[in-house]
């Protein structure tokens, strides 16, 4: 039934790209909604659930780094995929911080779209062991994984499905050093060879939100040539 068919928002005003987009995604077995503008796709997001949204970061009027805050104060969990034209870092990591979850630079290979959107649409339930929640403390926060949310020094912030995901590798594996590529596999569902900056900007999210100073972590820590591992009781 088409009710059970995951659903996906894509954001673009190309309409050549939309229209092949859709075309693979739906071959898939995907349902697609296309909108060539963000204030479309917001007025329908009002009213309508999404599995995943494919952002395009340059659409006329909103553009898609606004438009990513928006969603964000609408449905703080929803996957959010950004497509941009540009190359600079800067770009990238303005969009990681805006809210999305992942970025693909255009042009890009087909097979490659098709396998981050598959690898984002994967469900996350694989870490809820027990149906009673209970708060993962560690300093002074404390993490709600089942409905997405957190309580900091800063205040209650709402978590994205992709957030929620690489806390839940983190917290299972506290105290181990933990693979780029073992993370980028299970949580974005890269291949083991896919060279990205992704992970590392998402770090730099977390310690936004949970430590005490950022630039000197005391729980998300870098392993040098391995990763990243997390410490629940902290390090100096």
């Amino acid at each position: 039934m088409t009710e059970d068919k995951p659903h996906i928002m894509l954001v673009e005003d190309e309409i050549h790209l939309a229209r092949g987009i859709c075309f693979n995604l739906e071959e898939d077995g995907l349902r697609v909604s296309h909108f060539e503008t963000a204030e479309r796709a917001l007025a329908t997001l009002e009213f309508e659930r999404f599995n995943l949204v494919i952002l395009d970061v340059m659409l006329p009027g909103m553009d898609g780094f606004q438009a990513c805050r928006a969603i964000r104060a609408v449905d703080p969990r929803v996957p959010i995929l950004m497509l941009t034209a540009r190359s600079e870092d800067s770009d990238r990591v303005e969009g990681l911080e805006n809210g999305a979850d992942d970025y693909l630079t255009k042009p890009f290979n087909l097979a490659e779209f098709l396998l981050r959107v598959k690898g984002m649409l994967r469900r996350s339930s694989w870490y809820r062991q027990d149906p009673v929640e209970e708060g993962y403390r560690f300093g002074d926060n404390e993490v709600f994984l089942l409905s997405y949310r957190a309580r900091t020094s800063q205040g209650e912030i709402d978590l994205t499905e992709m957030e929620v995901r690489v806390l839940s590798l983190f917290f299972q594996k506290d105290g181990q050093a933990i693979h780029r590529s073992e993370l980028l596999q299970s949580v974005w569902g890269y291949s083991n060879d896919t060279e990205t900056r992704t992970l590392d900007n998402f770090i730099v999210r977390l310690r936004k939100y949970f430590e005490p100073d950022p630039s000197h972590p005391k729980h998300f820590l870098t392993v040098r040539g391995v990763g990243y591992r997390f410490s629940r009781e902290g390090e100096q």
